[in-house]
């Protein structure tokens, strides 16, 4: 008998049992409302219903200790969890991570620091932790890592590759620019390689390998990157729902009014390549903010603003292609040659070269390779110039070490209603995927345990060595036949279909077409039954250009164009009849090279799953999420990873770690064992006596020597507290007594000083009164300066320069001395630090965005030659660079411009008179004025006009003239 409120599984009527909890109603009858919220009814004989687990219930973080251990328990586990909003759950040390379609507050630096250097499954299952194992065992064991990344389309693989990346840079503990650079690489990726599908709204349309490596002490000095299979014909041809790739739509969005008039460029919707989709704006994407993020990632990889621009012109180049009435002077060729290449094929006869005309969609087809050409190459050139700056070569000393983590973010499964050529590669990529994780998890695992010699029943799994044949192991693979096919020139995808069904027919994996019409096949992967349609496989194979179009890149002047088919240019034979690799041959050659760099690492595996098609959070699809549990083999994963054996050492592992508890010296890992089992063979009661004799020696000798240890550093941290404060403390009250003593010695000696020199310019002004009332003498300009300036020293000396001065003044004192400071007084000024790269508006970002030219944040000591920001108005233009040069004279980084004074001698002998009668009535009463002003306060507004005050000062003189207004 039930009871009100207990759990149990009923039967869906899917194949998979569902969770529901008993219900009792008014009436006193019972019901079971499932997870889903449907009742049903309750039935004397229903014999499918059983009680749930209490592990059930609530859900657990690792399903390894789930007591309902089948596909209904994992499911109704994640389930449980998704709606609490837990999205990350352990099976084993593999991570399930299911997309939450949502921003969540999970990945703060707390909770960077949370995670670590904590042991796996010590706190709550998260992406963080299996990023910092990868770390862990790289630093412990001086073994590469890598960490496999898979699951479908829109399962959110992207986003856990970029928090991977962010806590790795994180936890290596310098915060260098390199770093930086690494992080800054996504963005720019994210760019020109992601595009809106209908189950994506940011899709990776290509594959990526990213390894960091790492010296001995666990720092991030340099990394590399490996792209696989961009889809090239998504720039031409997008399927409905989707977009091209975000750059075009980003470039447009946000470039300015001018530099889009300059390239002719328009909106999204003038372009036939942005609007095939009919979806020219994502929702909960801002193209324009993307844009400036995209132009900033430049800056920070050291793309100029001519790679910059150069970039922008080809992209808009492409889209003019795209239309009908293109300009073909954007492409930086001859018009002429352009419409020639496009529409005529040359080829060579048995005596000479033969042109003909192609049809439209012929012509079509000739200008959506072109285009798809330019841009494959622009992506290739692009990873390139990322790696040369992230990537350090390694030095080949006898001591270096470097280690490295390796991250795989790569295309999910894909199975859309018209599956092409890129999806044959790409879920073949995935199918390789597979079978490494199959290998390390099962494979290699029961192969261990036999070769031990281990009591194990082995545990049957869902393998897919059989597709894997299919397509590239057996000598007639599909892949092979489509090769073969692509290298004759008569062959079509007919022919094709037609080897591929006659050499496959009898194969179970293999599901041909149905009649001489039907184009497509179908292939049963380990995701399920995938129909391929094979028309246009052999050209997409080929991915060639005819030699009329290399020829038409031969003759551009675009620099960048010419750098990006470099290659062809440098190799290729116009006559066309050079053999070039397919495409399906190169990426087999670079996934076997991708498998044979995971096979050396310790692999880590996370699991991406997505709870729906609709994109919507807090929506749990139980069909598309049971089927991911089974292709994943999640199941049988969870039954190994129970049954097995978690924890292994190889002898001298388990020497190195156990070794302590032995009294023999013997040290051969392979016979001490027998030691530890004869240890372990002792009677119990001596056991534990030597056990807690052992560990009382243990604790206090650890004991006391933490004890020690901290003594001995707070001893040591309070006599650098105590040297400080005294030494401040000391300091502080000598630079008291100081000043006051100066202050008042100048204030005595300038009262005194005042009074004597007004007293003795008062006699003397009376004096030139009297001798400027008779008739003025005609006198030379050299004596008038000499007369008026007599009192002061030939040479002055001001902020540590010497240069040439006036002589003195007629109504100034002839001599006057100004009391020597002997020593200075320090002040203590606060430092102020800007460390602000880590926050999201930093000047430095600011001015790698905004500032014109080779501009940087750091301060120049040179006149600009173009202002920092672009001014549409040649006035402010001017106005930037004047106070520029005023700000360089006053900080003395340029010298002063001389001002020479021709006034006529004659205006200022008339002048001379004038001057000094009005000196005359304004110093008449000085002896009476009792409230004196202190001498240095007269120097300094006497010393205004002179004009050799107006050297630079040096940066010591520039500290003592700021303490002048403080006194």
């Amino acid at each position: 008998m039930l009871r009100k409120g207990e759990w149990v599984w009923v039967d869906s009527g899917t194949g998979v049992p569902i969770g529901a909890r008993v219900k009792v109603t008014d009436t006193g009858h019972q019901l079971l409302v499932d997870d889903e919220g449907k009742e049903h009814k309750l039935s004397q004989k229903e014999d499918s219903i059983r009680v749930m687990h209490p592990t059930s219930v609530e859900g657990v973080d690792d399903m390894i200790r789930l007591g309902d251990l089948n596909e209904a328990g994992l499911l109704r586990n994640l389930l449980v969890r998704h709606r609490q909003g837990i999205i990350y759950t352990y099976t084993g040390s593999v991570l399930v991570a299911v997309n939450p379609y949502q921003e969540l507050p999970l990945y703060t630096a707390d909770q960077v620091r949370r995670y670590h250097g904590r042991r796996l499954g010590e706190l709550p299952p998260h992406v963080f932790a299996i990023a910092d194992t990868c770390y862990f065992n790289m630093s412990r064991h001086n073994r590469d890592q890598c960490c496999i990344i898979s699951g479908e389309s829109g399962a959110g693989k992207t986003e856990s590759t970029k928090l991977v990346l962010q806590f790795l840079a994180a936890v290596s503990g310098q915060h260098s620019w390199i770093e930086q650079q690494i992080l800054e690489a996504n963005p720019i990726l994210e760019a020109f390689g992601n595009a809106k599908t209908i189950r994506n709204d940011n899709s990776s349309r290509f594959g990526k390998y990213v390894e960091i490596f790492f010296n001995k002490d666990g720092v991030i000095e340099g990394a590399r990157l490996e792209q696989y299979l961009l889809e090239k014909s998504r720039v031409c041809h997008q399927a409905m729902e989707e977009r091209n790739y975000h750059i075009f739509y980003c470039m447009l969005t946000g470039m300015t009014t001018e530099q889009k008039k300059n390239l002719c460029l328009g909106d999204a919707s003038e372009f036939n390549y942005l609007k095939r989709g009919d979806c020219i704006v994502c929702d909960g994407r801002d193209d324009a903010k993307d844009y400036t993020r995209i132009r900033t990632a430049l800056k920070i990889l050291t793309f100029t603003e001519t790679h910059c621009w150069e970039i922008l012109k080809l992209l808009a180049a492409l889209l003019h292609l795209g239309n009908v009435s293109f300009e073909g002077n954007m492409t930086w060729v001859q018009p002429a040659s352009l419409g020639v290449s496009l529409t005529y094929r040359s080829f060579m006869t048995n005596r000479e070269r033969v042109s003909k005309p192609l049809s439209s969609e012929q012509a079509a087809d000739c200008r959506d390779a072109f285009v798809k050409a330019i841009y494959g190459k622009l992506f290739i050139w692009i990873v390139g110039r990322i790696n040369s700056v992230i990537h350090k070569t390694p030095t080949n000393g006898p001591k270096y070490v470097r280690n490295s983590i390796g991250l795989l973010d790569i295309f999910g499964f894909e199975n859309f209603a018209s599956n092409s050529f890129e999806q044959l590669c790409i879920n073949f990529a995935n199918e390789q995927l597979q079978q490494f994780f199959v290998r390390h998890v099962f494979k290699l695992e029961q192969e261990e345990y036999t070769k031990e010699d281990i009591v194990w029943k082995n545990i049957t799994f869902n393998d897919n060595t059989q597709t894997l044949d299919l397509l590239v192991g057996k000598p007639l693979n599909v892949l092979a036949l489509i090769d073969e096919e692509s290298h004759f020139p008569k062959g079509t995808d007919v022919t094709m279909l037609n080897k591929m069904n006659q050499v496959h027919a009898k194969c179970n994996i293999y599901i041909p077409s149905k009649n001489t019409h039907d184009m497509e096949f179908g292939i049963r992967h380990f995701a399920g039954v995938v129909y391929y349609d094979s028309r246009g496989f052999l050209e997409k194979n080929r991915d060639t250009l005819s030699s009329d179009i290399i020829k038409l890149i031969d003759t551009t002047t675009n620099k960048l164009l010419r750098q990006i088919f470099e290659t062809q240019l440098s190799g290729a034979q116009t006559d066309g009849r050079k053999q070039v690799s397919t495409l399906s041959g190169q990426f087999r050659q670079s996934l076997d090279s991708l498998m044979k760099a995971l096979s050396i690492c310790q692999p880590h595996f996370i699991r991406c799953f997505k709870p729906n098609d609709n994109k919507k959070s807090m929506c749990f699809d139980r069909d598309l999420c049971i089927r991911q549990l089974r292709y994943s083999g999640m199941i049988d994963t969870i039954r190994i990873r129970k049954l097995g054996y978690p924890i292994r050492h190889t002898f001298k592992q388990f020497l190195q770690r156990y070794r302590v508890l032995l009294k023999t010296t013997v040290c051969d890992p392979k016979t001490v064992r027998h030691y530890y089992l004869e240890y372990d063979d002792d009677d119990d009661d001596d056991k534990d006596d030597r056990d807690n004799d052992i560990s009382v020696t243990l604790q206090s000798q650890v004991r006391g020597y933490l004890a020690r240890k901290s003594y001995k550093s707070k001893r040591e941290a309070v006599t650098v507290l105590q040297a400080h404060t005294r030494g401040m403390l000391a300091r502080k009250t000598t630079n008291k007594m100081r000043t006051d003593a100066f202050l008042s010695a100048r204030e005595r000696e300038a009262r005194e000083q005042t009074a004597a020199e007004l007293q003795r310019r008062l006699e003397e002004v009376l004096s030139q009164s009297q001798q400027a009332a008779a008739e003025p003498e005609p006198v030379s300009e050299q004596e008038m300066v000499e007369t008026m300036f007599e009192f002061l020293p030939h040479k002055v000396s001001v902020g540590g320069r010497e240069g040439p001065a006036p002589e003195g003044f007629e109504d100034l004192e002839r001599t006057r001395t100004i009391p020597e400071v002997t020593e200075e007084i320090p002040v203590e000024l606060p430092v102020v630090e800007y460390d602000d790269e880590d926050e999201e508006f930093s000047f430095i970002k600011f001015s790698a965005l905004h500032f014109q030219g080779s501009a940087t944040h750091s301060h120049i000591t040179q006149r600009l030659r173009q202002p920092l920001l672009h001014h549409e108005d040649e006035g402010d233009t001017l106005a930037c660079l004047t106070v520029w040069w005023i700000i360089l004279r006053f900080m003395g980084d340029i010298a002063e411009p001389k001002q020479i004074n021709q006034e006529p001698s004659t205006t200022i002998q008339k002048n001379l008179g004038q001057r000094q009668n009005r000196r005359l009535s304004n110093l008449v009463g000085l002896d009476q004025v009792l409230n004196i002003r202190p001498s240095w306060d007269l120097t300094l507004h006497s010393t205004k006009f002179n004009r050799t005050l107006f050297i630079p000062y040096g940066q010591q003189e520039k500290y003592h003239y700021s303490l002048i207004p403080l006194m």
